[in-house]
């Protein structure tokens, strides 16, 4: 089967910027107080309902991955661009990291307690989300919880330049309204909402969603 083109795209354009990313954002939560607040609101909620591996969907060098470590949970990442996977496992080397596509997780069905996609969903065109958030439901438990991270709007918007490189990527602005929707169509509840105003060098708000697989844990 022929990969989606954005996939060809995402994988590309974050192949090349790996190493300038990771060291850009290296210290970017500790600069975010309310990010940290979700990321230990969602770990807290995990280990309320068990134990479990927790998946870090997107993870880029893998700087999520090892603060949910930090917090406590079993976490490791899945990223779709090799050469990020390769950062991540060099600043990282007690954590795990797979090569791997959101669309199709080398999971098994309902063995996660927990995800996370870290500003992961933006390189999906809005058409393909449904087939995203199904895949998340496949292969959390009943009563799993998931966190998403997104920016707000509603656009598309295409970058030659990023981190100091040329690349052909588009990101897509979100509704959350809408995403919320879209859980709930999946399976999921979302029981809380952080919408935030942007700082630094952002230009959009920031969405953050958290939800939970329906069903018993």
């Amino acid at each position: 089967m022929t990969e989606p083109s954005y996939l060809s795209a995402t994988r590309a354009a974050y192949d090349i910027v790996a190493v300038d990313y990771a060291e850009l954002l290296r210290t970017e939560l500790a600069a975010k107080p309310l990010d940290r607040a979700m990321l230990a609101t969602f770990a807290e909620l995990v280990e309320a309902t068990g134990t479990g591996p927790v998946a870090d969907l997107g993870c880029g060098p893998g700087r999520v991955t090892a603060h949910l470590d930090a917090l406590g949970l079993s976490a490791f990442g899945v990223d779709l661009s090799p050469e990020m996977v390769v950062v991540a496992r060099r600043d990282h080397p007690d954590l795990r990291f797979d090569e791997g596509s959101m669309t199709a997780l080398d999971l098994a069905d309902g063995v996660l307690a927990g995800i996370v996609a870290w500003y992961s969903i933006i390189h999906t065109p809005p058409e393909r989300l449904p087939v995203v958030f199904a895949e998340f439901h496949r292969v959390l438990a009943p009563g799993g919880h998931l966190l998403l991270a997104f920016q707000v709007g509603d656009e598309r918007r295409h970058f030659e330049q990023a981190y100091g490189h040329a690349v052909s990527l588009d990101a897509y602005r979100l509704p959350p309204d809408w995403v919320e929707e879209l859980l709930s169509q999946a399976g999921f509840a979302v029981h809380a909402r952080l919408l935030r105003e942007p700082e630094r060098a952002e230009k959009n708000q920031q969405a953050y969603l958290m939800a939970r697989k329906q069903g018993q844990s």
